[in-house]
């Protein structure tokens, strides 16, 4: 991981097409988002779809967008979000639950620069990077003839690979701090950080949920926590059921800031 971070300010600002890799919840939105905030789009649009959560119907008109009368149920002039991403960045969230139909499409947009919405015949320009994220390998998805092999070297100009967060414990005080920060901004907190029995408890728990999980455990502490750190009292209660089954030898006191 370190390498990625130190890798991390050149991939930004090369504009590069970028492609993450990595299970579901490893924090690859994370990084999307660090891509952009570190280049030269910073001052423009982050736009972010889940590709994987609309059919291709759907998503061909929340990516090119719609004119009016287009369809049914289109009664406005609708831009799609290669439009709103313009001069910024486009971020397709699992990539790898698109059609080779709408792969196609993608495909000729990335490689001239331009689109045409839905019900319309005038083509429009776009200024946007794009960076994909999967949690699929995508080449055997090329010899399964599920993935398009010219789309998938398009968006593999740079590649990162994201392990689950079991296999990069040494994140997980960093990620601890930085959701700490997160939720005192929106919740008007003041929390100053969890206990030590907590973060050591965090080192041996195996995440499934990966880093979305993690998130998922502090923002539940913060409903239950009204004291200065998050204590094990303040963990969901699936977590800490699983710490006493883990059976641990002892317990460590202190907190940590």
């Amino acid at each position: 991981m370190r390498e990625i971070f130190a890798f991390l300010p050149d991939i930004a600002e090369s504009d590069s097409a970028v492609l993450i890799e990595g299970p579901t919840g490893s924090g690859k939105e994370l990084f999307a988002r660090a891509i952009h905030h570190l280049s030269s789009r910073q001052k423009g649009p982050f736009i972010a779809i889940n590709c994987g959560a609309l059919p291709d119907s759907l998503l061909e008109s929340e990516i090119f967008g719609y004119t009016k009368g287009a369809f049914t149920g289109a009664v406005r002039n609708k831009p799609g979000r290669f439009l709103l991403a313009d001069k910024g960045t486009l971020f397709l969230d699992e990539i790898c639950n698109t059609s080779t139909s709408f792969q196609k499409d993608l495909l000729r947009v990335l490689e001239e620069g331009e689109f045409t919405a839905l019900g319309d015949t005038k083509p429009q320009k776009t200024d946007c990077r794009v960076v994909a994220s999967t949690n699929l390998d995508l080449k055997a998805m090329i010899k399964e003839g599920t993935f398009r092999e010219d789309l998938y070297y398009r968006l593999n100009v740079v590649k990162i690979s994201l392990p689950p967060l079991r296999e990069r414990r040494g994140d997980i005080p960093l990620l601890v701090d930085h959701f700490i920060r997160k939720y005192n901004l929106l919740k008007g907190r003041s929390i100053h950080g969890v206990t030590h029995e907590v973060i050591s408890h965090f080192m041996d728990y195996p995440f499934p949920g990966n880093i979305r999980e993690l998130e998922n455990i502090i923002e539940y502490a913060y409903i239950l926590c009204k004291d200065d750190h998050i204590g094990m009292e303040h963990l969901p209660r699936d977590v800490r059921d699983w710490f006493n089954a883990y059976d641990r030898p002892s317990s460590i006191s202190g907190t940590l800031t």
